[in-house]
């Protein structure tokens, strides 16, 4: 539906909106300053991700250390990124009691760090703010892990069994949490809104969220700079910065966005960088 101005038409559906279903991708949080893995000059464009399978880095520990190298350039990016103005403006929704579930791409933590809270986001591909055994399943504080490569154990093993360490992140080739990606799909056929913000809708299953919001009736927004291969199916298409555009959404639609308290830290938990959109 075209519209004179699409940040207005956005925000009176979010006013009306009661069961509000929420994705994000990389573009919310490059406006943090994390990189998008997948753009021109990305960690994609040095590394060959088909060499950084998830098999690949079961069976050998060359690739461990190569996956390790990456995860250790990576992760201070993002611990020491901030929240901007789209995430506090997700949190917002949630706190006028609209938000019926959010989905990130994103593996930042940002979300948390601006408010949202565990329940109410599904990580649908994980978190590089923790570290996970993939042998024995044992969780790790991944600041201390961190500071273990730092000091020198580039492959880290398990605290607990000397298993095999890794991001807590799906890698490729990697099954997607069935859970989690259950639940992002039972909120896209209760949504009474779907909001995209910041993803170019071409990575599966996330992309398939919003297609399943619309085959279940619900309106479809999206914020994105660029075209999506969704955009035909959108009530209303927002072209344009997250930030500024989810600010004049959820002011226009009476929210408070207010600027969130970190919960959590920088590195702790409760967690797409920006590594998938």
């Amino acid at each position: 539906m075209p519209a004179d101005d699409p940040c207005q038409a956005a925000g009176a559906l979010l006013e009306r909106a009661e069961r509000v279903a929420v994705l994000t991708g990389a573009g919310i949080s490059t406006e943090s300053g994390i990189p998008d893995f997948r753009s021109p000059g990305g960690l994609w464009d040095r590394y060959d991700p088909s060499q950084l399978t998830f098999d690949r880095f079961c069976a050998s520990e060359d690739t461990r250390r190569t996956y390790w190298e990456i995860a250790t350039q990576s992760y201070p990016v993002m611990r020491d990124a901030e929240p901007n103005a789209a995430h506090r403006a997700v949190a917002a929704i949630e706190r006028a009691g609209k938000l019926l579930k959010l989905v990130t791409q994103n593996v930042d933590g940002l979300h948390h760090r601006a408010g949202s809270t565990a329940p109410a986001t599904i990580e649908i591909h994980g978190s590089a703010m923790r570290a996970t055994c993939i042998d024995c399943g044992a969780e790790h504080d991944r600041a201390s892990v961190h500071q273990r490569v730092l000091d020198g154990q580039a492959v880290p093993s398990c605290d607990h069994c000397g298993g095999r360490l890794k991001p807590a992140t799906v890698s490729f080739g990697q099954a997607m949490p069935e859970r989690e990606t259950a639940e992002a799909f039972a909120a896209a056929a209760d949504c009474d809104l779907m909001i995209v913000i910041g993803s170019s809708l071409v990575v599966y299953p996330a992309a398939g969220v919003p297609e399943a919001a619309v085959r279940a009736g619900a309106p479809l927004v999206i914020v994105n700079r660029e075209p999506t291969p969704l955009d035909a199916h959108a009530e209303v298409l927002v072209h344009g910065a997250a930030g500024e555009s989810m600010s004049r959404i959820v002011q226009i639609a009476g929210i408070d966005a207010g600027t969130a308290a970190d919960p959590a830290g920088p590195g702790d938990p409760p967690l797409s960088g920006a590594g998938s959109r």
